[in-house]
Order: structure tokens, then C-alpha cells, then sequence
């Protein structure tokens, strides 16, 4: 098995099936996340113990396939133990290090605007798959990680027990000690698992993809409405932050001519009403689609509509442009070379 794929309660239990103190567990983990060590033979264990460990734990890595940097951003695309292709993202911010991750190759969302809604689902990432990225961009930009956006390619609540054990592994004191609060998962609105994610022990932060105030816009844009719509979207949001006292970020990334009107940025404010809610405005970054980002100006005037109806909205910082950083873009690009079919 590989060892990226346990949680820290995971490994305790797994001592104990080896018939050893779960106390273990917890030296073991601090010294692979914290101080990199990639074998169990400076832990001061018997022979006996590091045989077993050797016999049944393994370290192994996704592969850096390509690598693109700049200034503000870098971006990794990595390779997967069967040969599939995931990207995560590098995002040098203010007050750190943020990364964002995938949880699946492709996507069976079906986002009209998203270039990973153009990939359709071939599996859900493991644990260890997850965990891989945050390990890579660590290693290759010999950085520490400071925040985490679970927001790349797929839909982490389409794969949520990895997604829970991965906030689980990252959040841990033991693990990569990234802070929960700096943790956000976000969802294009699979209810069930809104409930669920909030009643977990310790659940990071929520971002909600909404990206229309209204059912018959967002059925055009987000085909999973039809299953879920705003209305149960937002109950399940809602009960997140009465449970959890965090408050939501509800993503909107404006599309010239169809969501950026005036109108929308009412519709919007009404929408969420008194909820311990904000938003979050993304320019769209653009692909091959139809869709185009607007202009500064338009962008501005909608933030302004909304902040004059009492809702708190800022702007997403624009990162990796350059880089083609959408999520699926990079994949999309290596696989039209004809390197990946």
C-alpha cells in the first residue's frame, strides 16, 4: 500500500493489525510529512518493525511530466502509476504558498465554460493521488505549502472519501499542518455531500461554484442544477455554516454578455439574502470555448451592484494566465501533441 494514502487514524489502526503500539503512527507521520524522511529506518524501530513497515508501505510519487512557471504562479503536469494525467497549481500569494489539486481525471460535471467539463470522467484520484500533488509542487519548488484549494480537475464531492482523507492528511499537526481555515474544498453543488462534508469532525473551508442567481441560467451553464437546484444548493450551504461557523464563498466567474449584468448582481444579492455568505468574482480565464471574460470596467460595476445590496464580494487575484492555469488546460494541450491519445 502506499503510505500517502493513510490518515493519521488509518496508520494508527494499521500498527495495531501488526500487533504494535499505534503511538507509532504518530512518529512515523511527523517524520515523513515534516521532515521528509522516504524510509522507516531513522525512527530508531527494531529490525523487526521496519521489516514489516518496508514489506508492506511505499513511497511512490505521480511523475513530473512538464513544468511551467512564472512570477506569481507555477504549474505541474504529472503522471499518474497507470499512465493517466492530472495538474495541480502553484499559486505565490500574499500571505503564502497556496496549491489547488485535483480529486479525478476529468470530470462528468459537464460546466459549459470549464475545460475539465470537456474531459469526461475516466476515474476517481486515490488518497495517495491527491496527497502526490501537494508532495510534488513541494518538492519541485522547494516550498512550503501554506494554503490548499481543492478546485482542479473534477468534482471533489463526486470523490469524497479521498477527498475527506486528503483534507484529513494535509490539515493534520503530523501531516503538512496546513491550516483549516486555509483549506477550502469546493463543489458545484452535489447536496448530499454538502451535508456530509459539514458534519465531518473537522471540516476545512466551503466554496460553493454557483456562477448564476437564478435556476434557468444556471441549467443552461451547470448541468447538475437540474439535479440540485439553487435553492437546495443554498439550504445545504446554509446548514454548513450554522454547523460549522464558517462562511461560505460562493464562486462566480463572470461571462461577458450572460452573467455579468446588473440585473444578475441583484438577482444575486437577493439570493443570498442575510446568509453569512460572500462572494468571490473570478474573470473568466480563457480556453477554446465560446465564452469571454469582460472588461475591467464591467467586472468593477458588478462588484459595486452587489456591495450596494449588502453583500461582501472581492475579487479572485488573476494567477498563471500565461500558464494556461484553467484547470484541464495543460492536460488538454499535452494530450493535442499526441504524447497522450
Amino acid at each position: 500500500m502506499n503510505f500517502f494514502g493513510y490518515t493519521l487514524q488509518n496508520l494508527k489502526e494499521y500498527f495495531v493489525d501488526i500487533d504494535e503500539n499505534p503511538a507509532k503512527a504518530g512518529i512515523v507521520f511527523d517524520g515523513i510529512y515534516k521532515h521528509g524522511a522516504r524510509d522507516f529506518r531513522g525512527f530508531g524501530f527494531s529490525e523487526r518493525v521496519v521489516a514489516k513497515l518496508e514489506r508492506d508501505l511505499t513511497f511512490e510519487l505521480p511523475k513530473v511530466i512538464e513544468k511551467r512557471e512564472s512570477k506569481d504562479a507555477a504549474k505541474l503536469l504529472l503522471e499518474l502509476s497507470d499512465g493517466e494525467f492530472v495538474e495541480t497549481v502553484l499559486m505565490r500569494q500574499r500571505f503564502g504558498n497556496c496549491i489547488c489539486v485535483s480529486t479525478q481525471v476529468g470530470c462528468n460535471m459537464g460546466c459549459k465554460f470549464c475545460q475539465s467539463g470537456q474531459m469526461k470522467k475516466r476515474r476517481d484520484l486515490r488518497t495517495e493521488e491527491i496527497v502526490g500533488q501537494a508532495l510534488a509542487i513541494a518538492a519541485e519548488f522547494s516550498c512550503k505549502i501554506d494554503g490548499v484549494s481543492v478546485m482542479g480537475i473534477g468534482e471533489p464531492f463526486d470523490n469524497f472519501a479521498s477527498t475527506a482523507d486528503f483534507i484529513s492528511i494535509i490539515s493534520d499537526d503530523k501531516g503538512l499542518a496546513v491550516g483549516r481555515r486555509h483549506v477550502t474544498v469546493s463543489t458545484c453543488g452535489i447536496v448530499p455531500q454538502i451535508y456530509e462534508y459539514a458534519d465531518l469532525p473537522m471540516p476545512c473551508s466551503l466554496a460553493i461554484s454557483l456562477h448564476a442567481p437564478d435556476d434557468d441560467l444556471r441549467n443552461e451553464l451547470m448541468p447538475i442544477n437540474r439535479k440540485y437546484p439553487i435553492a437546495e444548493v443554498m439550504k445545504a450551504a446554509e446548514y454548513y455554516s450554522n454547523k460549522t461557523h464558517h462562511r461560505v464563498a460562493l464562486e462566480y466567474i463572470l461571462l461577458s454578455g450572460i452573467n455579468d449584468t446588473d440585473e444578475c448582481a441583484v438577482k444575486l444579492a437577493e439570493l443570498i439574502g442575510g446568509r453569512d455568505f460572500y462572494v468571490n468574482l473570478i474573470p473568466y480565464n480563457s480556453t477554446d470555448s465560446e465564452f469571454r471574460k469582460p472588461d475591467t470596467e464591467k467586472l468593477a460595476n458588478f462588484c459595486k451592484v452587489l456591495k450596494e445590496n449588502g453583500v461582501i464580494a472581492t475579487k479572485r487575484r488573476e494567477f498563471g494566465a500565461d500558464l494556461k492555469a484553467a484547470c484541464g488546460q495543460l492536460r488538454a494541450d499535452y494530450c493535442k501533441k499526441g504524447e497522450r491519445g
